[in-house]
């Protein structure tokens, strides 16, 4: 099993990404290589300053770098040897079986649909988030950012793909599906809802069980909640600014704590032929540890095959 690191992918690469991977090596079964994208002269060096055996990873060296800031599709085609294209040079030709990366996330996005490309049939690749419930579990929330406006079939399939992951990498059987809208009935909220709650209603490809209010977040009512990229990223980023008012107001809670996206590291991007991770701009050596952990999973899972599987 290789999985592919751009190392400098990320608001403080390389020094987060390195530190990341000391972090999962020790959790990481040893047949498990990590292939570090990026200046391995520079790698290599923290390694060994570190007293740790650079010879247990495999390096494709560049300085190349595509930086947050620049057009996503212009710097795919302009920067060839840069460590995100490089990634997917390898995703693509299978010499690797998963790419993390916390770098430009557009050129993620891009590099996953011009190279590994969506799988037949998946209208919108997207990606996800976890929403901590105060029982203990969790549940997954998508899209959140890939798509911000969508039509009825696409929310659809948000919720096949949802299910799917939330089953094969979560192991939550029979997983809940809602769709998030402004009050229960099925009449509510805009037409684009109404007229997913009208396809969703009578799926027999997942477990459909109605609308989802924002009050219902956080509860069981539903394992997979589903909504436009648009309304996903706004939740998610009222979490992130919710836990963080809350650490400098220095409160400290068991169930807050689960609103620290370092304990997840990235999302997947569901609904492409390979396994692509995408980091946070902002990760930590925490996240890039748990970043590399889901990458193991997600493999370890065969999820893309199963969702082939489905749409096929």
């Amino acid at each position: 099993m290789k999985i592919g690191f751009d190392i400098s992918g990320g608001d403080f690469a390389p020094l987060n990404c390195l530190e990341g991977v000391l972090m999962a090596v020790k959790e990481l079964p040893k047949e498990v290589k990590i292939v570090l994208i990026g200046d391995s002269a520079g790698a290599k060096d923290f390694f060994e300053k570190n007293k740790v055996d650079p010879d247990q990873f495999d390096y494709v060296h560049t300085t190349e770098v595509i930086e947050m800031g620049e057009h996503p599709t212009k710097a795919f085609s302009q920067k060839p040897n840069s460590s995100i294209v490089l990634g997917f040079k390898l995703l693509k030709e299978e010499q690797l079986d998963a790419f993390v990366s916390a770098g430009n996330t557009g050129a993620m996005l891009v590099g996953a649909m011009f190279t590994v490309k969506a799988i037949p049939g998946v209208i919108r690749p997207c990606i996800t988030t976890i929403l901590p419930r105060e029982n203990g579990g969790f549940g997954i929330l998508l899209d959140v950012g890939t798509n911000a406006d969508c039509k009825p079939d696409v929310l659809y399939q948000f919720g096949i793909l949802g299910s799917i992951f939330a089953k094969e990498v979560y192991k939550i059987e029979n997983p809940k599906v809602g769709l998030v809208s402004i009050g229960e009935e099925a009449e509510k909220g805009n037409l684009v809802v109404q007229a997913a709650h009208a396809l969703m209603k009578d799926s027999k490809d997942f477990n459909f069980v109605g609308n989802i209010e924002g009050r219902d977040f956080f509860t069981d009512k539903a394992d997979v909640v589903v909504c436009e990229g648009f309304v996903g990223n706004v939740v998610l980023k009222t979490a992130e600014a919710f836990y963080e008012v809350m650490k400098r107001r220095n409160r400290s809670d068991e169930y807050f704590e689960k609103f620290n996206y370092e304990l997840y590291g990235g999302t997947p991007l569901l609904g492409v032929n390979s396994n692509v991770i995408i980091g946070h701009g902002i990760s930590s050596a925490l996240a890039f540890k748990n970043m590399l952990l889901l990458a193991k999973d997600l493999i370890d899972a065969k999820l893309n095959d199963k969702i082939k599987q489905i749409f096929q």
